[in-house]
């Protein structure tokens, strides 16, 4: 099957996904997602199948599509396979198909030839052939303040995938969320069934017992409590393409699904970072370098070079004496030999300087204690950046615990990518969603802590 999407059905994409023609009404969808405490990942239920059943997910920002084990006990009176060179087949980029293809074409498609494509576990890095099928879920709404009713119920396409590729996900979780830059993925596919427009706001919580907020379509506002708006005065950087694939196993020609944006240097207490700036820019024909946001990786990764240069900047700030590493982290002091701050403990600031939407604009991503130190012991903090190696694929994996109690606000229409900065200068945290009585623990029966 190729991989290219034919002109028309690009603009029947437009067309079916265009957000002139949604519904006025500006509301949006919403997942509480809770960080376990075990495996750090970032977990979320979502209502699927017929009678809708509670579904635990891991969160994977950057994942192709919705995959969920279908080996236990999957039963749904909604569940259709995708038909192969269907226009949702096409639009996933697929490279297979399976059952009987015999005579299948674009113009009559044989209805027992199905769409394949490759669930991909991150963690531990295993994949797996799956049929791609299409079944209802439903999502609850929000006004940006408060939780509102239940979404219509609407079909989504997702993976099927079987108990094997589950390894290394956290308990009770049975599949990945993926909310990458895809045809397929979950916030495209809101669009279509749900009118949504392709915007996502992520709030993770550094808390494991109390739940962040993922919200899907209209921006502003992101009212947290005590009555802030986190989304006032975001700071914007382009959102980049990566033609080539990042994802552990894919079909030829895939581009990356995984949200790049352009770092331009790091500097440290203000201090610029001496590194290579080739590494900072995506190589268009290998795909290697540049920058991407991660909430599959616990902790920021960097290319070997980068985060030598880091360290030696951040010690030369920092001039009190270490203690023994604690892996994977180099980089540790006793925690009482720091002060604390309203945004964590008193170290330097890293500071990533973004690409701005004009020359003039020069945004920055800004790592105060909180998000750069690790609480390892209750004594110890360590430097919590991560040596990627050599040879790492993206040179700056941005992960989870650097983003957050920050805001970050992915537009794909436009192409952006807003930062709000830590949410503890402004006296609130990703927590502060006010789910109710709740408090954002259970969904449709199921708890996610």
């Amino acid at each position: 099957m190729a991989s290219t999407i034919p002109l028309s059905l690009f603009l029947a994409l437009l067309f079916f996904f265009s957000p002139s023609i949604a519904q006025p009404v500006k509301r949006r969808a919403l997942l509480p997602v809770t960080k376990d405490a075990a495996t750090k990942q970032y977990i979320t239920v979502i209502s699927q199948r017929t009678p809708l059943v509670p579904v635990k997910l891991t969160v994977d920002l950057g994942g192709r599509f919705l995959w969920v084990d279908c080996q236990d006990n999957y039963v749904s009176s909604t569940l259709t396979p995708v038909i192969c060179d269907s226009m949702f087949c096409r639009l996933s980029q697929a490279g297979a198909c399976s059952g009987n293809c015999t005579g299948s074409s674009p113009l009559h498609p044989n209805k027992d030839c199905f769409c394949s494509h490759l669930a991909y576990n991150p963690f531990s890095r295993t994949s797996t052939g799956t049929e791609l099928n299409e079944d209802v879920i439903t999502l609850q709404d929000t006004n940006g303040s408060t939780l509102g009713p239940f979404l219509t119920p609407g079909k989504v396409v997702f993976g099927c995938a079987d108990a094997s590729i589950l390894k290394s996900l956290a308990k009770g979780v049975k599949g990945i969320a993926g909310l990458g830059n895809g045809y397929v993925s979950i916030p495209y596919q809101l669009i279509y069934r749900f009118s949504r427009p392709r915007k996502i706001g992520l709030c993770l919580s550094s808390s494991t017992t109390s739940p962040g907020v993922i919200f899907f379509g209209y921006p502003e506002p992101y009212n947290f409590l005590p009555g802030i708006d986190v989304s006032k005065n975001l700071l914007y950087t382009p959102l980049l393409t990566n033609p080539i694939s990042t994802a552990g196993s894919y079909f030829g020609g895939e581009t990356s699904t995984d949200y790049f944006i352009g770092v331009k240097s790091i500097k440290v207490n203000g201090e610029l970072v001496l590194i290579n700036n080739l590494l900072l820019q995506i190589n268009k024909e290998t795909g290697k370098g540049g920058t991407k946001i991660s909430t599959v990786d616990p902790y920021t990764v960097l290319e070997t070079s980068i985060y030598k240069a880091l360290v030696k900047a951040f010690t030369h700030a920092l001039t009190i004496p270490r203690v023994k590493k604690v892996a994977p982290f180099e980089m540790c002091y006793k925690r009482t030999s720091l002060p604390s701050t309203r945004v964590g403990p008193g170290v330097p600031t890293i500071e990533f300087v973004l690409q701005g939407k004009k020359s003039t604009e020069t945004p920055s991503f800004l790592i105060y204690g909180a998000n750069s130190m690790v609480a390892v012991t209750d004594e110890v903090l360590c430097l919590g950046f991560v040596n990627g190696g050599e040879d790492q694929t993206t040179s700056i994996v941005i992960g989870g615990h650097q983003i957050e109690e920050n805001l970050v606000q992915i537009d794909i229409d436009n192409k952006r990518v807003g930062f709000s900065n830590s949410l503890l200068f402004r006296q609130t945290t990703c927590a502060n969603f006010n789910f109710g009585s709740k408090q954002g623990q259970e969904l449709g029966g199921l708890e996610i802590m």
